[in-house]
């Protein structure tokens, strides 16, 4: 046996656990949780069930001794995150309300939040001109993402290339 195949298993094994860290959730986040959308709670009694929902802010609203935010749920990825590669997955939309005051100018809409908590029940809005029954959690976990920003990344063609040129080869290849 050599020496360097001891090397490989722990290198295998260090990969292994690094790439698995990647996909699990934040430790406030973590927990097995039944599979109740906003839409089934909204629909049927879910009273007493504890969830873990999230989405992006439609509204935050400081009330007297709490603060509601009024969201549009999203599926979750498996950390947890609200999938922003899916907007248009709309699971509809929930009312999560936590005790203490949360600042509207940090959860702004569009922001990306999940909660872990206990449905208590619906909630009605008014949207517009309709009113709009929402499920409303008791939210024992805020947990705000950070904004992701996208940049593109432009690399400049090479010197010494042009369209028609090619590695190795130069404007005047066929000397």
């Amino acid at each position: 046996m050599s020496v360097r195949h001891p090397f490989r298993i722990v290198l295998a094994a260090a990969a292994a656990a690094l790439l698995g860290a990647c996909a699990t959730a934040p430790q406030p986040l973590q927990g097995n949780f039944p599979a109740v959308t906003p839409q089934q709670a909204a629909a049927d009694t879910q009273a007493g069930v504890t969830v873990r929902w999230g989405g992006r802010v439609v509204e935050t609203q400081p009330r007297q001794d709490m603060t509601c935010f009024q969201m549009v749920a999203l599926p979750l990825n498996a950390s947890g995150r609200p999938d922003g590669n899916s907007p248009d997955a709309s699971q509809g939309r929930f009312l999560a309300c936590r005790a203490g005051f949360y600042d509207p100018a940090v959860f702004t809409p569009g922001r990306e939040v999940t909660f872990i908590g206990r449905v208590e029940g619906t909630e009605t809005v008014r949207i517009g001109e309709y009113d709009y029954r929402l499920p409303r959690l008791a939210a024992d976990v805020v947990y705000l993402w950070p904004e992701v920003r996208e940049v593109e990344v432009v690399v400049p063609p090479h010197p010494y290339w042009g369209p028609y040129w090619r590695p190795y080869w130069g404007p005047w290849w066929w000397w």
